[in-house]
């Protein structure tokens, strides 16, 4: 091919992105043309002359990975999707950019469309996530001799620079020395209040090299060759992080709305549309229109992508013979299947009224998890010596060291969870992050688009109530966990003694549908002696009769969860004494509870009896449905207070005699 000619297909490849982006945006009535316009030509680049993916196995494990994290910029995504040909992404699921059951939605899906790798549009998240895929890359990569060997490639915008998480990720990575991470920073200059010069003036190329990254300026958006030179520049760097901070024009070509606001989340119109095209030197009339030489040149994509996953698969078969065991534990963790007996020797814990924290017993726990499942890795928000989570013996991730499994994220809960969710959506690699229960606050919208993608990361928050004591109430959570479980698709798991603590381990790492959050104690709380008290189920059920009286029928059910079970076990002792047929209810997991059968929940929590009280030392919103009209919940509507627990538990009513005073007002 001349060089006129591969200047003119590359220049009718990037309109054509921008056309297929101007187009769905003006049919929806909605979206944001702007980004695409200004990125569609390093988004050719990077797609055309770098990204190694395979359209007809967009799961393929060694792929490089894209996140459009300025997922605002979503026709940007699935322009390349559709040119490169993924089967999925048709012209009519452009056609139907935002409508119902597309596969285009408003912002990238990863549960809805092949070739997103992760969810998008609150803006940082896709900048910290990809940091947790690079991390996931460097352990493979390093623990399977080079076999696992990509890039993970990120476009951003100034919004995502903006926000908190995108500085605690960028410093994590610098530390680190991530190399195969690789940034393109849409510099446009423009937000959707005006120019960016209203709240956004720093360098933000000092800022980076400030964090130990790679750093170039393209100051042409439009330059192929310039962009290409510095992607392949930037993969050269192994040991940082790269960013490159491209000079964009927001609406690029549009004549009344290039460079302004108003092309940012809003269509043209389908005069500035016309102008548009014009102005492109696009001579088709048809909307949403694809040059077969455009299909055709960007089309390659699937011959290469077999290619290189064809390669990829020769390594794989001689890394089986060169190193059995090894593959074994590769394609395990690829596939995402737990070894067998992985649980056979996590620790149980004997019968003793002193008892211990949960978030110690949980520590046991993890120390065992560590060894069994080489792919379960996090680690704390600078609280290891608090959460339980560190164990050095299986190594700790630091530069050019990613053999190992914990890690020290620094205080930077928000980009922590994130990082959880890069790691596990890599695949091959299980994440968690751990700290106070409280700054989960700090860390809800990454447990938010875990949710929402379903993916099974773990939040292991300690220092879980009051019984934090003497910190007070900044330190003592009291509505998270309801907000928690309003959640959909999040588990939350709160054990009342070390062997719940070991059993909603085992829910939590068998749950593949969404995350899940252990919310641990501070305090030590008895390890109770299930067998003496005639238990019937486990924590495994979500909810299980505990303790029962002799009757036919209980009189009254109480029911907790955490810490306040133990409360319960001493009311239930009190009304017994006086006669009155008493059960009581562990409930560590409404989420694991509703999963039930009809018969369980009936078994544990009888329609027939709706004397029910709920004692949990948080916010009562929720306990309600298990407790009905005839029943009462015992909480905190009202933060806490500063003093030793144990007198902050008893100024609050979290006592064996208020609960049973409570339980017989009911009768």
């Amino acid at each position: 091919m001349s060089d006129a000619s591969k200047k003119g297909i590359e220049e009718l490849t990037v309109n054509t992105i921008r056309t297929l982006a101007m187009d769905a945006v003006q049919k929806a009535n909605s979206g944001h043309p702007g980004a695409p316009m200004g990125l569609a030509p390093a988004a050719y680049v990077v797609w055309h002359n770098h990204l190694r993916h395979n359209p007809k196995n967009p799961d393929w494990h060694d792929r490089d990975r894209f996140i459009l994290s300025n997922g605002h910029a979503s026709m940007l995504l699935y322009a390349m999707l559709h040119l490169t040909g993924y089967e999925q992404m048709t012209l009519e699921q452009i056609e139907n950019f935002r409508q119902w059951d597309s596969a285009t939605p408003g912002h990238p899906e990863n549960f809805e469309t092949e070739g997103v790798e992760m969810t998008t549009g609150p803006l940082g998240q896709g900048f910290a996530t990809a940091v947790g895929m690079a991390l996931s890359e460097a352990q493979l990569n390093e623990r399977f001799d080079g076999v696992v060997d990509h890039f993970t490639y990120v476009f951003c915008s100034d919004g995502d620079l903006m926000e908190g998480i995108s500085h605690e990720a960028a410093s994590l990575a610098g530390h680190l020395g991530l190399g195969k991470l690789v940034y393109i920073f849409d510099d446009n200059s423009i937000t959707i209040d005006g120019g960016t010069d209203l709240t956004f003036t720093e360098d933000v190329q000092k800022r980076f090299e400030a964090y130990g990254w790679h750093v170039q300026t393209v100051e042409d958006g439009n330059d192929l060759d310039a962009i290409d030179e510095a992607v392949e520049a930037a993969k050269q760097v192994t040991d940082k992080p790269s960013i490159i901070a491209l000079r964009t024009v927001i609406g690029y070509g549009s004549p009344n709305k290039a460079g302004k606001s108003s092309s940012h989340g809003s269509p043209l119109g389908d005069d500035e549309i016309a102008a548009t095209k014009a102005a492109l030197g696009w001579e088709y009339d048809e909307p949403f229109f694809v040059p077969e030489e455009v299909q055709a040149h960007m089309s390659a994509a699937v011959d290469r992508g077999h290619q290189l996953e064809s390669e990829w698969a020769d390594r794989l078969e001689k890394y089986a013979e060169e190193a059995p065991e090894k593959y074994a534990e590769l394609t395990r963790r690829l596939a995402g299947k737990l070894p067998e007996g992985w649980d056979a020797d996590l620790p149980t814990f004997e019968p003793d009224a002193k008892g211990m924290a949960t978030r110690k017993s949980s520590g046991a726990v993890v120390k065992e998890l560590y060894a069994k499942l080489p792919e379960f890795t996090g680690g704390s928000a600078d609280l290891a010596g608090s959460n339980k989570t560190l164990f050095e013996e299986f190594g700790i991730m630091s530069p050019g060291h990613f053999d190992a499994q914990n890690i020290h994220f620094g205080v930077r809960e928000h980009a922590m969870f994130a990082i959880a969710n890069g790691m596990t959506l890599h695949g091959g690699t299980r994440g968690f992050g751990a700290t106070f229960l409280i700054f989960s606050d700090y860390m809800r919208p990454a447990l938010r688009l875990a949710a929402l993608m379903q993916t099974p990361s773990i939040g292991v928050f300690t220092h879980d109530s009051i019984g934090l004591g003497e910190d007070g109430p900044t330190h003592q959570p009291i509505e998270h966990l309801a907000s928690l479980r309003a959640m959909p698709n999040m588990t939350v798991l709160r054990p009342a003694d070390a062997n719940e603590v070991r059993e909603c381990w085992q829910v939590a790492i068998e749950n593949t549908t969404g995350p899940s959050s252990l919310a641990l104690t501070r305090q030590s709380v008895p390890t109770l002696d299930r067998e003496a008290l005639g238990s019937v189920g486990d924590a495994t059920k979500g909810a299980y009769i505990l303790a029962d009286s002799d009757a036919d029928e209980p009189e009254v059910i109480l029911m907790a969860s955490g810490s306040e079970v133990a409360v319960c076990l001493d009311a239930y002792k009190k009304l017994t004494d006086e006669g009155v047929a008493a059960r009581v209810v562990s409930m560590p997991s409404w989420e694991v509870f509703e999963a039930q059968d009809d018969a369980w929940k009936e078994q544990v929590l009888p329609k027939s009896v709706t004397k029910r009280v709920a004692v949990e030392a948080a916010a009562t919103f929720g306990w309600e449905r298990y407790t009905g009209w005839d029943g009462h919940v015992h909480g905190l509507d009202r933060f806490g207070k500063s003093a030793p627990a144990g007198e902050v538990f008893e100024k609050l009513g979290f006592t064996g005699d208020n609960i049973a005073e409570l339980a017989k007002g009911l009768l």
